[in-house]
């Protein structure tokens, strides 16, 4: 079942739950640094998502990813644990759906950083999210900052300029698009964003609220003032 914004409890009050807030882009464009500097910032937590691609230097199991082997993976597809997968670049990417429902109770909002593949599922299967799309500022800064990785060769740094082109006509798809220029800058307009949307989603919290109240007092016995 999708995330929703508020749910009942027992037919009585409207609880409150995390936005699911989807953060893609092109391999490179900045995501996860564009993600640490929102969770400093705002305190917002990121979704620990699974893939099968081997940890790059410094990367850690259940901190920067679920690594998982091919079968394994497999496994957990079959057994409906993904809120969504995809294959990008030879390797299998996935959404783990019980550890991001934890987390969509227990804070604001959960950044999930996914291709523009995961996030389109998402939007398909009805799921409940804030998509942002991050644009490099040109295709040679992007080229650069892949090739500042240097965990790739010529060949994949190609590869991924490639999908970046094709992931950018994909673009008007998502709720709303940052060009990330300068980082502090991208921060900024993200959690601007995503701070809206709570705002947003919490004034209709209320009004649900409000209707909620005003039901149950008609029911005991009271009367509707007229326009």
């Amino acid at each position: 079942m999708p995330p929703w914004w508020g749910s009942r409890k027992g037919g009585g009050a409207v609880t409150a739950r995390g936005i699911l807030v989807v953060l893609s882009g092109p391999s490179g464009v900045g995501k996860t640094v564009v993600s640490e500097g929102l969770q400093q910032k705002a305190g917002f937590v990121r979704a620990i998502t699974a893939t099968t691609r081997t940890p790059r230097a410094g990367e850690q199991d259940g901190v920067d990813y679920l690594f998982l082997d091919r079968a394994r993976f497999e496994q957990r597809v079959e057994e409906g644990g993904f809120l969504e997968h995809a294959e990008v670049h030879g390797n299998l990417y996935g959404s783990p759906r019980d550890g991001i429902e934890q987390q969509l109770v227990q804070t604001r909002a959960v950044l999930l950083l996914i291709d523009v593949q995961g996030a389109r599922k998402l939007r398909q299967d009805g799921v409940d999210t804030l998509q942002i799309f991050l644009e490099p500022p040109g295709l040679e800064e992007l080229r650069r900052r892949i090739e500042m990785r240097g965990v790739e060769n010529e060949e994949m740094v190609d590869l991924r300029l490639r999908n970046a082109l094709s992931e950018m006509e994909q673009k008007d798809g998502y709720d709303h698009c940052v060009v990330n220029e300068v980082l502090d800058d991208t921060v900024e307009e993200v959690a601007s964003i995503i701070e809206e949307e709570l705002t947003r989603r919490g004034e209709n919290l209320s009004r649900i609220e409000d209707s909620a109240l005003t039901d149950r007092w008609i029911w005991n016995g009271g009367t509707r003032a007229g326009c």
